[in-house]
């Protein structure tokens, strides 16, 4: 096997990063909902106040959110057992926020951080958005797989076949699986490894026909030869008989576009 291709990432937007801005865009719409309802005893304060208050603690609150769904996504499978992930995130985001908003609460609304003794307060509060905010990112980021389309004629072609180690130029892409830091891509002509995350390849994928089968799986449409079912899971056969996993997340939206 030749050494693994080393990816130097494009400057596009990568899904990752799409993720977090779709975090923190939940989070800013739900500081402004809480702060036009007043939530939790602040109704008393001026709405500019509110949304001063609001908008900023849920914006840390997001992205505190983020970098621990990163840690929690290596532990726990989000695909297949999202109330648990739920739990998970829930549990470590809910110390650190706790404290911040201890912090922040006394500073904005009586000048100076509360007494310690009232952090145990904050905990309920706390503990109940991010349970919220928890479930809504786990079940919106469950929505709709990535899905890549054939490029047009006379439009660029797809750049990822240009990461193909030289022994396998111009094989057909058949699955791209993620194998920790590295991604296995498998061809007709065998399969070897690049440096790159999945994220990215997903941007470099556009142009060839095919969608994400699981979190760890890209698979071209037409390399598919048949699926099984088993223990409500489904599992896409592929010409020269290589199997490629269908997540739950990911079932739905591949029936309804015609994979099986």
């Amino acid at each position: 096997m030749t050494a693994p291709t080393v990816f130097q990432p494009a400057r596009a937007i990568r899904p990752a990063n799409l993720g977090l801005l779709r975090g923190l865009g939940i989070a800013g719409i739900a500081g402004v909902v809480l702060a036009v309802l007043g939530a939790f005893s602040t109704s008393n304060a001026p709405l500019w106040l509110r949304l001063a208050y609001w908008v900023p603690v849920m914006l840390a609150g997001g992205a505190w959110g983020h970098v621990c769904s990163r840690l929690v996504d290596r532990w726990i499978d989000m695909d297949e057992r999202p109330w648990l992930a739920v739990l998970a995130l829930t549990a470590a985001i809910t110390g650190p926020v706790s404290l911040l908003v201890w912090f922040v609460t006394g500073v904005v609304f009586e000048g100076q951080p509360y007494p310690l003794r009232t952090l145990p307060l904050m905990v309920g509060p706390v503990l109940t958005i991010t349970a919220v905010m928890s479930a809504i990112n786990v079940f919106v980021a469950r929505a709709q797989p990535v899905q890549t389309h054939a490029a047009p004629a006379g439009s660029a072609p797809a750049r990822f076949p240009d990461r193909l180690p030289l022994k396998l130029r111009g094989a057909a892409i058949r699955a791209v699986q993620s194998e920790d830091h590295y991604l296995r891509i498998h061809t007709d002509r065998g399969s070897d490894l690049v440096l790159m995350r999945l994220s990215d390849a997903l941007t470099e994928l556009e142009g060839l026909e095919g969608a994400q089968t699981h979190r760890s799986w890209w698979v071209a449409k037409d390399a598919v030869r048949g699926v099984t079912r088993g223990d409500g899971r489904a599992t896409l056969t592929l010409e020269g008989g290589l199997a490629a996993p269908v997540s739950r997340r990911f079932a739905k939206a591949l029936r309804e576009a015609g994979w099986y």
